[in-house]
C-alpha cells in the first residue's frame, strides 16, 4: 500500500516510501529549536506506520533538511531511550571530539577538521565501517535505534551514501528448510569487535587475536518485538556461531550474510546536504558506509540508543563490560578475562 493513502495526516512533516519493504523519508521537520511533545508523538506515530503498517515493516528512516546542532541532537535522540557514550572509548590519551559523551565520530576528519590519512591507525579502523553491521552487537547491552547526522559531505556524485539491509525479510524468504533448521537449533553468535575489524584490515591488524578477548553473546535468529517478525541478528561482527565447528560456522555465517545483502534486500541512500540525518533499527536491519573518492571530508557523527527490548542483553550478563578499542589499533582490557557469565 503506497504511502499516504491511507494514513493520518501528520503535522508539520511528510512520509515519503524509500523502498516497497522498507525504509521511508521523513521530511520537513524543523530541529532548530525543540520539537513540542505533539509533534514528537506525531512522528513516533509516523515511524510506527512506516516502520510496521504501511510497508509490513520499515526499519530505516532518512530524516531530511534536519538543521540539527549538536545539543539538539543528543536531546532529540534521548527521547527514544538510554543512550550510549563514548567514555569506554577514551582511552590511551584519545581526547574526547565533541561537547557531548553520547556523540560517537562516524567519519573520517581529525580534531583540526582535515581528512586523516588513509595509512593512519584510525583509518585502518574505520575500514569496519565498510562491511554490513549492526551497532553494539560486540557489547553485551545491544542497540536499538542508530541517529546519525551529516556535518561536513563530500562533493555530490563522489559517493558516500550509506546502504541497509532488510534482515526480516531476509528471513522470511529463506528456504523452508533453512528457517526452520534456524529456529530449532536457536543458534548463539558470538560478536567481536577486534574480528570485523581485523576483516577489513586483515594486514594491519595480523597480530590481532580476537578469540584472546571475550565476546558479546547475542541470537542468531531473534522476534523483532515492534514488528512481531522473525529477523536474522548477524553482521560482519559475528565471529562465530557457538557449538558449530569453525568451517561449519564460517559456511552458515557466510550463506546468510550473502543472502540477506542481496539487492533485493538492501537500499542505498544518499546524503544530500549537511544536517541530514538517517535513523534505524539495529534489531532489523544492517548497515554499511558506501564508498567515495578519497581525499574529502565526511564529518558524521552519530547517538546510538540502547535496546530496552527483552533481547538487549542476550545472553551475556549485565555486569559484564562493554568492548573499547585503541587508536593504535589494539584492543583495550575493557572486557572482563574471566570466563563469560551467562545470563538467564
Amino acid at each position: 500500500m503506497p504511502i499516504g493513502t491511507e494514513d493520518p495526516v501528520f503535522k508539520g512533516f511528510q512520509v515519503t516510501e524509500l523502498h516497497p519493504t522498507f525504509g521511508a523519508e521523513i521530511s520537513g521537520l524543523d530541529f532548530t529549536q525543540p520539537i513540542p511533545d505533539e509533534t514528537f508523538q506525531d512522528l513516533l506515530a509516523a515511524i510506527a506506520k512506516v516502520f510496521i503498517s504501511v510497508l509490513g515493516t520499515v526499519h530505516v528512516s532518512a530524516l531530511t533538511e534536519s538543521n540539527m546542532i549538536p545539543v539538539s541532537h543528543v536531546e532529540f535522540s534521548r527521547r527514544f531511550g538510554e543512550l550510549d557514550d563514548v567514555k569506554r572509548y577514551m582511552q590511551n590519551g584519545r581526547k574526547l571530539r565533541y561537547d557531548f559523551y553520547e556523540l560517537f565520530d562516524a567519519g573520517n576528519v581529525d580534531e583540526n577538521g582535515q581528512t586523516v590519512d588513509p595509512a593512519s591507525p584510525r583509518a585502518q579502523y574505520n575500514k569496519g565501517n565498510g562491511l554490513y553491521h549492526v551497532d553494539s552487537s560486540f557489547n553485551p547491552r545491544r542497540a536499538s535505534y542508530s541517529i546519525l547526522r551529516a556535518v561536513v559531505l563530500p562533493p555530490p556524485y563522489t559517493g558516500g551514501n550509506t546502504d541497509f539491509a532488510d534482515t526480516r525479510t531476509a528471513f522470511a524468504e529463506l528456504p523452508e528448510d533453512m528457517r526452520q533448521m534456524l529456529i530449532k537449533n536457536d543458534y548463539v553468535g558470538a560478536h567481536s569487535l577486534h574480528h570485523s575489524r581485523k576483516v577489513a584490515a586483515p594486514e594491519f591488524f595480523k597480530d590481532l587475536d580476537p578469540t584472546a578477548f571475550d565476546m558479546s553473546r547475542h541470537r542468531l535468529v531473534q522476534l523483532h518485538e515492534p514488528s512481531g517478525r522473525m529477523s536474522l541478528y548477524t553482521a560482519t561482527h559475528a565471529h562465530h556461531i557457538e557449538g558449530l565447528p569453525q568451517a561449519e560456522s564460517d559456511a552458515l555465517l557466510k550463506t546468510l550474510m550473502e543472502h540477506a545483502t542481496q539487492d533485493k534486500y538492501t537500499i542505498s541512500i544518499p546524503w544530500k546536504d549537511p544536517g541530514d540525518m538517517i535513523l534505524w533499527d539495529n534489531t532489523a536491519v544492517m548497515h554499511r558506509a558506501g564508498e567515495f573518492a578519497g581525499g574529502y571530508p565526511r564529518d558524521m557523527r552519530r547517538t546510538t540508543v540502547h535496546d530496552s527490548s527483552s533481547q538487549a542483553w542476550g545472553l551475556n550478563a549485565k555486569d559484564t563490560l562493554a568492548q573499547g578499542f585503541a587508536l593504535d589499533g589494539g584492543p583495550t582490557a575493557t572486557m572482563a578475562s574471566a570466563p563469560r557469565p551467562v545470563a538467564v
